[in-house]
């Protein structure tokens, strides 16, 4: 059970260890591109690669759903990044009940967005843990964890590694389910991932530049740290997908300034220099390439 690409490495290994997946769920296809076609996930792709059936519910909750489920007598569903909330009688149906791929080291970091939030928070380290689902959200007993440094990956970087991690520690997981004994999560070391607003990606350049850089990486791909830049010949929205922190002598500027002809740019606690950036509607290119088609000078301002 599971829908974007995070899932897919998941369904890939549970085929490569020769499972019976008796079937595939994910969301139903969304409009995708200009043409706004119906485009399947990229878990509905692989299935259908592999001869799988997929079905594609938009929701579990009625009771013919439930009932079509418990019929597949599955001995255990693994569950990826699903997006459907799931009913006690779909939790309950399979033998073994259903076990999740969360991409944090719980409790830390439970909810919608473990990844991004982990980045932006400048977490040392974060990882994979193996969950028996129940009611609560991510508040099950733990089977297995696998650890991985953070560093300065972006959460597209740390999706794509996880994303892997955790398909390996399932497959090793449900290799011999029997030995791995649950752990009951400790609530008061819980924290919460709520889900990204857009509204949270605009840049205040106020804020100091080491929680900014985390802002960037913790935002990029998507939806994207942003800026507006307003100047003689480059105005509109940019996105920064990479920053680097940089010390520019005898700084004094006002936030948002950009220091240099290299794109250094003050903030409310020293200075950054995007790596890779962004405008609407173009690819995102490195620095060099980004500033010999946009004129930002010295002087300019961010907002």
């Amino acid at each position: 059970m599971g829908t974007p690409d995070f899932a897919v490495p998941a369904l890939a290994a549970l085929h490569d260890a020769a499972h019976e997946i008796v079937c595939v769920y994910t969301q139903p296809p969304r409009p995708a591109g200009r043409g706004k076609k119906l485009k399947p996930s990229p878990v509905q792709q692989l299935a259908e690669q592999l001869g799988i059936e997929v079905r594609t519910p938009k929701s579990l909750k009625a009771a013919d759903a439930q009932a079509d489920f418990a019929a597949l007598n599955a001995d255990v569903a693994v569950v990826a990044a699903y997006g459907l909330i799931l009913p006690q009688a779909v939790l309950d149906a399979p033998t073994h009940g259903c076990i999740n791929i969360h991409a944090s080291i719980l409790p830390r970091w439970r909810g919608a967005a473990p990844i991004h939030r982990a980045v932006m928070a400048g977490d040392m380290g974060t990882g994979v843990t193996i969950m028996q689902m129940e009611a609560g959200l991510d508040t099950g007993p733990m089977l297995a964890t696998v650890r991985t440094p953070i560093e300065d990956k972006t959460t597209g970087e740390l999706t794509e590694e996880l994303a892997e991690l955790g398909a390996q520690l399932m497959a090793d997981t449900l290799r011999d389910l029997a030995i791995h004994i649950p752990i009951v999560q400790d609530d008061e070391d819980a924290t919460y991932a709520p889900k990204i607003d857009k509204a949270e990606a605009k840049i205040d350049w106020h804020r100091p530049a080491d929680e900014l850089v985390r802002h960037i990486h913790g935002l990029a791909p998507f939806p994207g740290a942003w800026s507006e830049v307003d100047g003689a010949n480059s105005t509109g929205r940019v996105k920064f997908l990479r920053a680097e922190l940089v010390e520019i002598y005898g700084q004094q500027s006002a936030p948002g300034t950009v220091l240099d002809d290299d794109l250094a740019i003050a903030c409310g606690k020293g200075s950054l220099r995007p790596i890779r950036l962004q405008r609407a509607g173009k690819p995102a290119m490195d620095r060099a390439d980004f500033l010999r088609g946009n004129a930002i000078g010295k002087g300019m301002t961010l907002a």
